[in-house]
């Protein structure tokens, strides 16, 4: 017995096949080699077509199954994590209405602070747990206000994941997870949010039918089995966005436990089982999981957007691109902490929710053209980008939540040194490393969705730790580094 579990990101769509029964991940497989390519028709707006994920989920399951074709009759469950706060709109043939407008597109901005100014800060903050911000809902508003024509053939909005799972089953259906992300769900309530609804004048009936999280959403269906290489009928039994889905990989399930992420944008993600909100709403709180109108666990998520893009636009910009990222490590090891006085701010992929919805755009500091050369360049970028989540990190301490120890995966940035143990040392946190991807957390997930296992944590089985990071005892360098950063940072966003 197989589970497949497919996580799609901004960057390229990742596949998973998992043996159901010892839970060892058999292969992983991704599409396309380079990354997905996003599309800006303006300034501070960011595109994709769902068939480009379409496509990344048919070319990578294909590679799967070129390596292992054993695997074509015996997969018994399919899971789906999926890039979160995304719209998707179809009509009533289930036809997409027009690009999705992702995660990182800040057009929605302004609908967002002004609906968080007309329903009171204490109101949306205590039924929501965030503003309304810049999620699904206010981009849903933005088209009904800008696309009135294409918005009134809207049959049902949709997030990435509850749009690639129609696809497959012809379900259209979406979960309490998902629309807690795009500020559809009501925490007080705990049922959808009619002061969103009725504040943006969206039409509830708009919102795809609820399902559970874990469970049977569908089966695979015999158009969609033939692109796949798949047989029909095999369950899609999970779906969660990128961030809930990855602290499940990393079994952080309770109240006191950590995640944390660094890919195209970084995120820490701790769990509590407290309606908790920052009241100045630079964080932002999710149903995880396994939230239950009886077990109300939440996720509190702190996002940075400009993490792993920054550390790839460096790549590519600063004559590297022939360089792996190892080699680029070995070359910044040779600078010392601090990069001889050069900070990077890595604010350059649209409005950072940490610094209040800012778009303050990526900056250099101290930039010496007769010290400072490529290597001071690429240490100063993986500084700037963990003195981002030292920043955000704080926010969450004052929040009350404890983030002593935090569980990544073997991949993204928590491969570079330098990166994790400047985290680590500016936290004093212990960081966890373990073998896992988002992509084997939705397989394990849609194990359990399709009953092939007793309780969650036997799905999630025991997942090996295979490295780690402490903080280094002589922090002097590192504080000295990010108070430079930081004093940067108030001064460029006038605090």
């Amino acid at each position: 017995m197989y589970l497949i579990g497919y996580d799609i990101g901004s960057s390229s769509v990742k596949a998973a096949l998992v043996d159901a029964e010892s839970g060892k991940t058999l292969l992983r497989a991704h599409y396309p080699d380079r990354e997905m390519e996003m599309q800006a028709p303006h300034p501070g707006w960011a595109e994709q077509h769902p068939d480009q994920w379409w496509e990344g989920m048919v070319q990578a399951t294909q590679r799967l199954l070129k390596a292992y074709p054993a695997a074509k009759d015996g997969v018994k469950a399919i899971g789906i994590s999926y890039q979160m706060h995304g719209l998707v709109l179809v009509d009533g043939a289930d036809q997409v209405l027009r690009p999705s407008i992702i995660w990182c597109d800040g057009r929605a901005v302004n609908i967002g602070a002004a609906a968080f100014e007309r329903l009171g800060a204490q109101t949306a903050l205590s039924h929501l747990l965030n503003s309304p911000g810049n999620f699904t809902a206010s981009k849903l508003r933005w088209v009904q206000e800008n696309e009135p024509e294409l918005y009134r053939r809207v049959k049902h909005f949709m997030l990435p994941g509850d749009y690639l799972a129609l696809k497959m089953t012809g379900e259209a259906c979406t979960t309490i997870s998902g629309l807690s992300e795009g500020i559809f769900w009501d925490f007080l309530e705990q049922k959808p949010a009619e002061l969103v609804f009725q504040d943006y004048g969206i039409d509830q009936a708009l919102t795809p039918k609820i399902q559970p999280t874990f469970g049977v959403q569908g089966q695979l269906r015999a158009a969609a089995a033939a692109e796949l290489g798949l047989s029909p009928g095999i369950p899609v039994a999970y779906r969660a966005g990128d961030q809930p889905n990855n602290a499940l990989s990393l079994n952080v399930l309770e109240p006191g436990e950590v995640a944390a992420t660094g890919g195209t944008s970084g995120v820490v993600y701790a769990i509590t089982d407290q309606a908790a909100f920052d009241p100045l709403s630079r964080v932002n709180g999710f149903a995880h999981v396994n939230y239950t109108l009886q077990q109300p666990y939440v996720g509190v998520l702190m996002c940075i957007n400009g993490a792993g893009i920054t550390y790839n636009w460096l790549r590519k910009n600063t004559g590297a691109s022939a360089l792996s990222y190892p080699e680029l490590e070995q070359m910044a090891a040779q600078i010392p902490v601090g990069a001889d006085g050069l900070s990077m701010l890595p604010f350059g992929n649209g409005a950072e929710r940490i610094l209040n919805n800012v778009d303050l755009g990526a900056q250099l500091q101290g930039l010496n053209f007769n010290r400072h050369g490529q290597a001071h360049l690429i240490r100063a970028g993986l500084e700037g980008i963990a003195f981002a989540f030292v920043y955000g990190m704080s926010i969450l301490q004052e929040m009350g939540l404890d983030l002593k120890v935090m569980r990544v995966g073997n991949d993204n940035l928590f491969q570079s040194r330098i990166f994790a143990e400047t985290i680590a040392t500016l936290c004093q946190s212990k960081i966890e490393m373990l073998d896992t991807t988002g992509a084997v957390g939705a397989a394990k997930g849609a194990g359990f969705g399709a009953g092939l296992y007793g309780t969650l944590r036997e799905a999630l089985g025991s997942t090996p730790v295979v490295g780690g990071y402490e903080p280094i005892a002589d922090a002097g360098a590192y504080e000295v580094a990010y108070q430079r950063w930081l004093n940067s940072l108030h001064k460029l966003s006038n605090k």
